[in-house]
C-alpha cells in the first residue's frame, strides 16, 4: 500500500488527518508531519524520515503538502529527488484531495498513479456560493460532468448500495461510499424529507461532483424501480432514514438484496447496542421482517470498517428492551 505523508505549517496536517478519519475511517500507513513555530527545516525533514520509516512499503510514498514552495514542500522535495521514479508530491492539500487519495489506494498501487488521479477532485472541491461567483468555465465543466454521468437509456436501475443512515447524505456517504460504489445517482427515499423543501435543497447541494442527488417519496421510488425504459446504465445509491421505509419499498417491489446499516440516531424509547445504532421494538421487528424476506445486512459506517454481526446486535438490543419492561 502507498504510504501517505500529510505535511503542513502548524497543526493543519493533524487536523485534516483527524477529519479524514471521521469520514473515511482510520488509515494505515498515513502520517501527519507539522512544522511548528519553534522548528526549522531540519526538524521537518527528520519527522518526514521517521514517518517514511514507519510505512510498510517505503518504495511508494505520496506527500500531500499545504503550500507549493513552503518549508514542508521544500523538505519533501529534497527527499523526493532520490526517489522521483516512485514517489510523488501534490501541493494545495484539501480534504477532498485527502479523501480521494485514501480511496485511490484501494485500487492503485503507485504514488504516481494516485497523484495523477486526485488533482481533479481537489480542484472540484473548491466551490463558491452564490453560484454566479463561480468562474464560467468551471461551472460549465461541472454541469457537463453531471449531464454525462446521468444520461438515461433503456433499462432499469442497478442498485449499488441501499443504506440506512439517519443523517442521509453527509460526508461519509458523499466521499467514502461514493468513491467505493461509484453511483451515478444518489436517491434519498423518504416521505418526510420529500415534503421538506429546505432539506431537499441541502441534500441536492451536498451531492459530490458528477453525481446527481434526488429526494423522492416512497411510492415514487417504487414506480421508478418498475421503469425499465429510462434508467439503463444508471447506478443508484438509495439512502433511507429508518428500516421501516426500507421494508415499504421492498414490499413494493424494489429489488434490493443487501442493506447497509450505517447509523440510526438515538431517541426516547430506544436502546443503543453499539455506538452508532439505536433501536426500538418496531425497528427490531422490521429488521426481522427484512431478514425473513431474504435480505442480508452489511453493518458498516464506512467501506474500510469490518462488518458487524446484525444478529448479535439485534439480540443485544432486544435483551435491553426486555429489561426495560
Amino acid at each position: 500500500m502507498v504510504g501517505i505523508i500529510l505535511a503542513s505549517h502548524g497543526e493543519f496536517a493533524k487536523g485534516i488527518l483527524q477529519s479524514g478519519a471521521m469520514i473515511f475511517g482510520d488509515q494505515e500507513n498515513v502520517q501527519a508531519v507539522t512544522l511548528m513555530p519553534s522548528e526549522g527545516p531540519d526538524d521537518v525533514k527528520a519527522k518526514m524520515k521517521d514517518a517514511i520509516a514507519s510505512f510498510d512499503n517505503q518504495d511508494e510514498v505520496l506527500f500531500l503538502v499545504d503550500l507549493w514552495g513552503g518549508t514542508p514542500f521544500n523538505q519533501a522535495n529534497s527527499l523526493f529527488e532520490e526517489h522521483k521514479d516512485k514517489w510523488a508530491i501534490v501541493a494545495g492539500m484539501n480534504l477532498p484531495m485527502v479523501i480521494e487519495a485514501y480511496g485511490a489506494r484501494l485500487s492503485m498501487e503507485s504514488a504516481h498513479e494516485i497523484a495523477a488521479s486526485i488533482i481533479s477532485t481537489a480542484k472540484e472541491g473548491v466551490k463558491v456560493k452564490p453560484e454566479e461567483l463561480e468562474p464560467e468555465d468551471a461551472g460549465k465543466a461541472s454541469q457537463g460532468s453531471a449531464k454525462q454521468s446521468n444520461t438515461g437509456a433503456p433499462g432499469s436501475f442497478e442498485y449499488v448500495l441501499a443504506r440506512i443512515d439517519s443523517r442521509l447524505l453527509h460526508g461519509q456517504v458523499a466521499t467514502a461510499w461514493t468513491k467505493a460504489m461509484q453511483p451515478t445517482r444518489i436517491i434519498v427515499v423518504s416521505d418526510a424529507v420529500a415534503k421538506d423543501e429546505l432539506r431537499k435543497k441541502l441534500i441536492q447541494q451536498a451531492a459530490p461532483p458528477g453525481v446527481k442527488a434526488h429526494v423522492v417519496p416512497i411510492n415514487h421510488m417504487i414506480k421508478l424501480a418498475k421503469d425499465d425504459q429510462h434508467f439503463g446504465g444508471q447506478r443508484a445509491m438509495l439512502l433511507f432514514e429508518n428500516p421501516e421505509d426500507v421494508l415499504r419499498v421492498v414490499e413494493g417491489g424494489v429489488p434490493l438484496k443487501t442493506i447497509n446499516v450505517g447509523s440510526m440516531a438515538h431517541s426516547t424509547g430506544k436502546v443503543q447496542p453499539n455506538k452508532v445504532l439505536a433501536f426500538n421494538q418496531e425497528d427490531i421487528d422490521t429488521f426481522n421482517k427484512l431478514k425473513q424476506s431474504g435480505l442480508t445486512f452489511d453493518v458498516r459506517k464506512v467501506p474500510n470498517d469490518s462488518k458487524g454481526n446484525m444478529d448479535e446486535i439485534i439480540k443485544k438490543a432486544q435483551d435491553e428492551l426486555n429489561k426495560q419492561k
